[in-house]
């Protein structure tokens, strides 16, 4: 009778939350991790996202002495992609025309929001840290905001608005866009009848709506 074979070790199966982190950029890892833990409505901690990368508990440390330094990490990499499809946008919208760029803008805002819910809690609430702690965050939305005031001021230099009331039009504008972006995420739509796959369409009637509203016939 043969000898039997020894037989091999089994391997076990790892998950992306068991996989260890090997080499590469840990600080993207824990980026990352934190952005899982966003998204599934967990507890975001350097700790917990440092078990999710599977390193030491003490490793984290080196790139992130704290929570609110990781959040404005994660905050800075959703605002970065955000931006970046704000620029895809416009750059598809004549520069000359104010109020279609108003609404190309307004409509990647809404997209990337819908498709990016986390990023867009963490950069436009101040549930997981201090907006004001992180001077890039606050310069880039006051870039942002800049970007959308100037489209409407160039509207109102061009003899395209109803109102002279500028403010009172960027404050709405603003209002818009963000509202419609948070009851989307808080799940209202459903209430007021709007299917999942009639949201993007919605939105873009909403725009139009508004745009008409301030336009001059």
């Amino acid at each position: 009778m043969p000898a039997r074979q020894p037989s091999k070790p089994r391997t076990r199966r790892q998950t992306p939350e068991t996989r260890p982190y090997h080499h590469g950029d840990l600080r993207r890892v824990l980026i990352d991790a934190a952005l899982q833990l966003a998204a599934e409505g967990a507890e975001v901690s350097v700790r917990e996202a440092a078990r999710r990368a599977a390193v030491s508990p003490g490793a984290p440390f080196r790139h992130f002495p704290n929570r609110d330094a990781l959040m404005a990490a994660v905050a800075g990499e959703a605002q970065r992609r955000f931006r970046a499809e704000i620029e895809v946008a416009l750059d598809q919208a004549p520069a000359t025309d104010p109020l279609g760029r108003f609404r190309a803008f307004g409509l990647a805002y809404l997209r990337w929001a819908r498709r990016n819910p986390a990023h867009f809690e963490i950069i436009s609430t101040g549930r997981y840290f201090a907006h004001g702690s992180s001077a890039e965050l606050t310069r880039d939305h006051a870039e942002l905001i800049a970007l959308t005031e100037r489209m409407l001021a160039d509207a109102a230099e061009q003899g395209l608005l109803r109102s002279a009331d500028l403010k009172r039009i960027q404050i709405a504008g603003r209002a818009l866009v963000y509202g419609f972006a948070r009851m989307n995420l808080d799940g209202h739509f459903p209430r007021w009848g709007v299917e999942e796959g009639e949201t993007e369409r919605m939105a873009e009637g909403v725009i139009d709506l508004f745009i008409a509203g301030i336009a001059k016939p």
